[in-house]
């Protein structure tokens, strides 16, 4: 079984990812965490020292390195990997399930709010364009997003309810 997770920046990819894979007793796979490891840098250092053309190749190739693994998973995307560099169609590629963690654009502002100590694409950013930051990116994103085999959308659940609809989809 393999499993992929995908959405916006603090859809709740990563969270709902960890909990699914205890659930099903399967690998978590958080590949901003992956890239990290195998850079030996943390994503915002990455953008700093490297840029993200470079982090967006890195992305891209490590990708590729988990769907052609024959272990089983679940994985949490990055929110602009499926953007770039061919990706979604990769994953559309893949035996993977892919699933889509909508939220809307009230609910990760709300969100982003809190980590952008964390975020270093917004973390210089205002309440006001963070507003606009995210409804430009999801308008342009939505594309990809929507391709995904599956949506959820979680605003009015809890991630262990997002967990649950999960389990449903694989029954």
């Amino acid at each position: 079984m393999k499993i992929i997770l995908l959405g916006y920046m603090a859809s709740g990819k990563s969270t709902i990812g960890r909990e699914v894979s205890k659930k099903l007793n399967t690998n978590f796979i958080d590949l901003d965490d992956y890239i990290s490891n195998r850079e030996k840098m943390t994503i915002s250092e990455i953008f700093k020292n490297k840029g993200e053309i470079y982090f967006r190749i890195k992305e891209n190739k490590y990708l590729k390195e988990i769907l052609d693994s024959e272990e089983d998973f679940i994985l949490s995307l990055g929110g602009g990997t499926p953007c770039y560099a061919g990706n979604m169609d990769l994953i559309k590629a893949s035996t993977a399930t892919s699933i889509y963690i909508k939220a809307s654009i009230k609910t990760l502002v709300d969100r982003l709010k809190n980590e952008k100590n964390t975020r270093p694409l917004v973390s210089e950013l205002n309440d006001d364009k963070l507003s606009e930051y995210v409804a430009k990116h999801l308008f342009e994103r939505r594309f990809f997003y929507e391709q995904a085999d599956t949506t959820i959308n979680s605003d009015n659940l809890t991630s262990k309810e997002v967990v649950t609809e999960i389990k449903k989809l694989l029954n």
